[in-house]
C-alpha cells in the first residue's frame, strides 16, 4: 500500500518540480493555528526541550532514518503552535502540532483515536521519537494501535480520504495535545513503520496534491508574536501562500545538501550580530517545532560576548540589563543575498510571558541559546518559532526551496 503510494508521489513530484507558487489570496485552503504555552507540568524550561529536540533531529544521519529508536532524553513539549485537525467521518477534532521537522500525522496522546466507516486498519506498528517526545503504535493485549488510513478535515472542507494516521498506544512528552500534524520532507518517514523499515508514508501536503486539491506541494507559514499563554495567532496555507501575511517581496533559497540539515527543510546561511558575523555560512534548518534561535557552541559564545549577555541559572535563557538591551544589535540572518534582520525586541522572549518560564517578570531574556555542538557537524543552526514569529515562511516541495518574507510583525516592539 505505502510503497505505491510513495511511487505515486515521487512521479508527480517529478512532473511538478519546474512550477512555481500560486498566489492564495482568500484561500479556503487555510488553517488558523494557536500557540499554547505547556504549563501543565509546570514552569517551562525551554532550553532543555529545544537542546534534546536539536539533538534527535541531529542523531538522524547516524541512525539510518530509524526514527522509532533513540536514546535521547525525553522532554515534554514546552511552547507549540496548535492546529485543529478532523479525523474521520463522522469527524473528531484533534489539537495538533504542527511540525516541519516530522512528517508523521498521529493521534491518540490526548483524545483518543474514534473508528468509524472511513477508518482502515493496515496492521502496520509504528514508532517515532522527537527528543522533546515519541509515539508508538502497536496491538497490545487485544488493543489495536497501529497505522491507519482515515478521511482527515483542515480547516473548512478541505478533505484528504485515507490518510495515513499513527494511532498511538503509547505517547510521552506530549501532555495537553493530541498528536502530531507532520509537514515535513517525506523521507522523514522512513523507517517508522516498524515492519516495513525502508518505506515511506505519503504526508499530508503530498495527498493533498495527489489527490488534486492543491496544485503544488508548498505551505505557507504565517506566526505571529505574542505576549498570551494562549492565543490564535497563526496560519498555515496549503498550495500557496497568503499576501496579506506578509510584506514586500518572497525571496527563495534552496535547500541545502548538507547533512543531516538536508534531511529536514535545511539551508544556508551565515550569522552578523551588528557587522560582525558570529556563524560563517553554514547549514541549518527552519523548524517551527522548536521555540528559540539555536546556534553552533561557537557562534553562541560569540553572540553572547557580544551582547554581554550572562547566563540565568534558573531559566537556562541568556540575560541582559535595561542598559545591555538597549545597546542590542540586529542579529542578522544572510540568506543569499537578503539579509533579514532579528531585532533588538525580536531578540528577547516576551517580558509578560517571563513567569511561566520559573523567571522574574523584571528580567529581559534571550531567545537565542545553544544547540549544544560546534559548528561543522552538518546543522549549525535552527531558525524556530521566534524566528518565524517575525518573518513570513513558504516550504516548497514542488521546487526543493524555502521562501521567507517580512512581515508586519518583523519590526514589532511587543516583547
Amino acid at each position: 500500500m505505502f510503497p505505491a503510494a510513495s511511487l505515486l508521489t515521487t512521479l508527480l513530484l517529478a512532473l511538478s518540480i519546474a512550477a512555481s507558487p500560486v498566489e492564495v489570496r482568500d484561500s479556503p485552503i487555510t488553517l488558523p493555528v494557536a500557540r499554547r504555552l505547556n504549563t501543565s507540568g509546570g514552569s517551562i524550561n525551554l532550553v532543555e526541550h529545544d537542546q534534546s529536540r536539536a539533538a534527535a533531529l541531529k542523531s538522524i544521519g547516524t541512525s539510518s532514518l530509524g526514527r522509532r529508536a533513540a536514546s535521547i532524553a525525553v522532554t515534554n513539549e514546552a511552547v507549540s503552535y496548535i492546529a485543529a485537525v478532523g479525523v474521520g467521518s463522522p469527524a473528531t477534532t484533534y489539537n495538533l502540532i504542527v511540525d516541519t521537522g516530522s512528517s508523521n500525522t498521529w493521534v491518540g496522546a490526548g483524545t483518543a483515536y474514534v473508528k468509524t466507516s472511513t477508518s482502515v486498519d493496515t496492521g502496520e506498528p509504528v514508532a517515532v521519537s522527537y527528543g522533546s517526545g515519541s509515539f508508538s503504535g502497536m496491538t497490545y493485549k487485544d488493543i489495536i494501535r497501529t497505522e491507519y488510513t482515515d478521511t482527515v478535515t483542515l480547516g473548512s472542507g478541505l478533505t484528504i480520504t485515507a490518510q495515513s494516521i499513527g494511532v498511538a498506544s503509547t505517547s510521552t512528552g506530549f501532555t495537553g495535545v493530541d498528536g502530531i500534524v507532520g509537514i515535513g520532507p517525506l523521507i522523514l518517514t522512513e523507517g517508522t513503520l516498524t515492519d516495513e523499515t525502508s518505506t515511506t508514508i505519503p504526508t499530508v501536503t503530498e495527498n493533498l496534491y495527489t489527490q488534486g486539491e492543491i496544485s503544488e506541494i508548498v505551505v505557507g507559514v504565517s506566526f505571529e508574536p505574542t505576549t498570551t499563554e494562549l492565543t490564535t495567532n497563526g496560519e498555515l496555507t496549503f498550495g500557496g501562500t497568503d499576501a496579506t501575511k506578509y510584506t514586500g517581496t518572497l525571496t527563495y533559497t534552496p535547500l541545502t545538501t548538507t547533512y543531516p540539515a538536508a534531511y529536514y527543510w535545511g539551508i544556508n546561511e551565515s550569522i552578523t550580530y551588528g557587522s560582525t558575523t558570529i556563524l560563517a555560512e553554514t547549514a541549518g534548518i527552519v523548524d517551527t517545532g522548536t521555540t528559540l534561535i539555536l546556534l553552533a557552541s561557537n557562534a553562541y559564545t560569540k553572540y553572547q560576548s557580544a551582547t554581554g549577555a550572562t547566563l540565568d541559572r534558573t531559566t537556562g535563557l541568556l540575560r541582559v540589563t535595561l542598559t545591555q538591551y538597549d545597546a542590542l544589535q540586529n542579529l542578522n540572518f544572510n540568506v543569499g543575498s537578503i539579509a533579514y534582520a532579528l531585532t533588538p525586541n525580536g531578540q528577547i522572549w516576551p517580558r509578560a510571558l517571563n513567569t511561566y518560564l520559573g523567571g522574574s517578570s523584571s528580567y529581559i531574556y534571550l531567545i537565542v541559546n545553544d544547540l549544544g555542538t560546534p559548528s561543522g557537524e552538518g546543522l549549525d543552526f535552527i531558525n524556530g518559532q521566534t524566528f518565524l514569529e517575525r518573518f513570513y515562511a513558504v516550504f516548497d516541495t514542488t521546487n526543493a526551496r524555502v521562501g521567507f518574507a517580512t512581515t508586519s510583525y518583523t519590526d514589532a516592539t511587543t516583547n
